[in-house]
């Protein structure tokens, strides 16, 4: 005998108090779930359910019946989450962008460990300076660097970066070593995409306003050429770090030195998370926070 047979059904109207709702809801016919109620209340022996054209009523024993069904209802699909989670090894493709630099140096093999930890993920890791559209692009996940200005995207802080100022020793031996931001107006600047850098000091936030002999949108060239003495660049960490470490270049400004930059995962809004794109960002938030 099957002990389950018309239960879902029955809890189903006794909730909705209307067989087609209940219907609706099971996925079934109107006359599925009748029938089903109908033989349920045969092989008890006691009616339910009171019908009229119009609500359905519960009866003492339907009411009796109906707090014992409940819970066995709630625990029976608990089991069946607690099985699947169990089953549901982090598994597929997960297509990812994030930015040139940032993406080879740092981002790179972070992702290269998490897939030896995780054989049955395959990543697409697209490395482009483009803000591409998650949605229309199809991404899973997009790393972004700074200040986050896309409000239709849910993101999650993975760690930071820091801004260096820094020159390298033959510059600042022939130029002199700038003590305050007033004083790079009187030095080669070597200027990124943007025409300011940023610093702080006790007022807060300082937006300033730089030029030189030399613009590029490569941060590697900008860092190269600070590292041949041709002027003092603001780039971050991940471009200069090394350099630093060296001595090919060496900060200045260090009191003025900005606050540090959020590097931030962003997804789509709305989306339940599958288990690789979790796992994926918690392995990220866990190592990039380093």
């Amino acid at each position: 005998m099957n002990l389950w047979q018309g239960v879902n059904e029955f809890v189903a109207v006794a909730e909705s108090q209307n067989f087609t709702k209940a219907a609706a809801e099971l996925s079934i016919s109107t006359a599925q779930v009748s029938r089903q109620v109908r033989m349920l209340e045969e092989r008890l022996g006691i009616k339910l359910l009171y019908r009229t054209t119009r609500r359905v009523h519960l009866t003492e024993a339907g009411q009796l019946y109906y707090q014992s069904c409940r819970p066995l209802i709630e625990a029976l699909q608990g089991a069946e989450h607690a099985v699947q989670q169990l089953q549901s090894v982090p598994q597929g493709l997960i297509r990812l962008t994030a930015p040139v630099t940032y993406g080879e140096r740092q981002l790179a093999p972070v992702l290269n460990a998490f897939l030896e930890q995780y054989p049955d993920i395959r990543l697409h890791c697209e490395l482009t300076n483009q803000k591409m559209d998650l949605i229309a692009d199809d991404y899973d996940i997009a790393i972004r660097l700074g200040k986050i200005d896309t409000p239709d995207l849910v993101a999650r802080r993975l760690g930071s970066r820091q801004l260096f100022t820094c020159a390298s020793q033959a510059y600042l031996d022939d130029a002199g070593i700038p003590e305050t931001l007033d004083a790079l107006r009187n030095h080669n600047c070597l200027v990124g995409t943007l025409d300011y850098w940023r610093f702080r000091d006790e007022q807060g936030e300082r937006i300033l306003r730089v030029n030189g002999r030399l613009r590029c949108n490569s941060g590697e060239a900008l860092c190269d050429a600070a590292m041949r003495g041709l002027g003092i660049v603001q780039l971050p960490n991940h471009y200069v770090g090394d350099a630093l470490k060296r001595g090919e270049l060496v900060e200045v400004l260090t009191p003025f030195r900005p606050e540090k930059e959020s590097i931030s995962a962003l997804y789509p809004p709305g989306r339940q998370l599958s288990p690789k794109v979790r796992v994926l960002l918690t392995y990220l938030t866990e190592h990039l926070g380093q």
